[in-house]
């Protein structure tokens, strides 16, 4: 049967068991949940800059395919920074925005960008949806930190005319570690001790943690983790990019998907990470403190996660973008993939230039990265 695809727009049009029938739960950030919560709140909405222009390819009358899509009207909140390719369309006197963006806002954590159905080929959908990426009237259209194998059915579906743009991140994978004594077990004797040397000065400071899921997540622990967070922002001068609105309805509509790290200091809750599960994995993505500490942000959202994953039989954390600090806490560097479709043909072969230069500067970092693991041994 042929593929039919409908451009909904806002996920208001859809109901959550149609959009979620086809996406699963193994992702949280595809999750109806999530995406809706970032429209409702307006946080990612046309007046922010997020026009929503979603997509979803229909199998006579079922659903087999989803794909989340936003007019862009600028860079901010993606990670896969492009305001060079702007400048420069601009100057030679071009429109760069608003662009088509499939990624998930304000969320640079690897996973499915489009969500197929598992009866039906993920090439043929693609293929069913290449003329609404080409044909958009805009200047361009990206495709932000899809996992691999998607990465690879688009290129093979589309062809030549995607480029790819490649990056380092960091993540922990569980190697039999067992426990968190396990896992410092196959670091050499220098990094364990460091390890537990930033873990016990907190302790003698008296700094308590706790892992909070479900209903343990009550409004007053969710406002005092939302200070925490603004904190974050404000420290840099910038307002927060989500709302408390937004956290809220993320507990209230997935509370199976979160763990909120908290410490105390004498009582008092100063500081919080917010992670999100799903499938065999945790993400990491939202912190912030009240008050200074050495060590705090490594407990907070390393060590901590890294328990947790642990004991719930999680295989794999990703903490979030950026940061060498985390390779000598046991996160090894990963690539992470992007494809970008523009359709100026000479501005394209600039940029896939571009491309394949920063291409080779992220291998040999990726390779520098690995040198400085912790490990006696590289995981398997």
């Amino acid at each position: 049967m042929a593929l039919r695809v409908e451009n909904i727009g806002s996920l208001a049009a859809v109901s959550a068991s149609r959009w979620n029938a086809v996406v699963g739960a193994r992702y949280p950030f595809l999750r109806y949940e999530f995406l809706a919560a970032l429209e409702a709140c307006g946080c990612a909405h046309t007046e922010t800059g997020w026009e929503p222009d979603h997509l979803m390819v229909f199998e006579g009358e079922r659903a087999v395919g989803a794909l989340p899509r936003y007019a862009k009207y600028h860079s901010r909140g993606e990670y896969v920074f492009d305001w060079s390719w702007a400048d420069a369309w601009e100057r030679a006197g071009g429109d760069y925005y608003p662009k088509s963006l499939s990624a998930i806002p304000f969320t640079p954590a690897i996973g499915p960008r489009l969500a197929v159905v598992e009866d039906v080929d993920r090439r043929a959908v693609i293929a069913a949806l290449a003329p609404l990426i080409r044909d958009t009237g805009l200047q361009s259209w990206h495709l932000l930190f899809a996992d691999s194998d998607e990465v690879d059915d688009w290129q093979a579906a589309i062809g030549a005319p995607l480029l790819e743009r490649q990056a380092v991140q960091f993540a922990w994978q569980d190697d039999g570690f067992g426990d968190f004594d396990g896992f410092l077990a196959r670091m050499s004797s220098r990094k364990r001790k460091e390890i537990r040397r930033e873990r016990r000065k907190l302790s003698d400071q008296g700094f308590v943690f706790e892992r909070l899921t479900g209903d343990r997540i009550d409004d007053q622990v969710l406002a005092q983790f939302y200070r925490c967070y603004c904190m974050t922002y404000l420290e840099r001068g910038q307002r927060p990019y989500l709302s408390l609105e937004f956290f809220t309805r993320l507990r209230d509509g997935m509370p199976d998907c979160l763990m909120l790290v908290r410490a105390s200091l004498a009582g008092r809750a100063v500081a919080a990470a917010l992670c999100l599960q799903g499938g065999d994995a945790l993400y990491g993505r939202y912190w912030g403190s009240e008050v200074e500490a050495d060590f705090l942000h490594f407990e907070t959202c390393y060590y901590q996660g890294i328990e947790h994953c642990l004991e719930r039989g999680l295989a794999r954390f990703d903490p979030g973008t950026q940061g060498e600090h985390k390779l000598t806490r046991g996160f090894a560097p990963v690539i992470s993939r992007s494809l970008h479709y523009l359709e100026h043909e000479g501005f394209r072969e600039a940029v896939a230039e571009f491309c394949r230069e920063e291409r080779a500067y992220v291998h040999a970092y990726l390779e520098q990265c690995r040198l400085r693991l912790p490990f006696k041994d590289p995981p398997s």
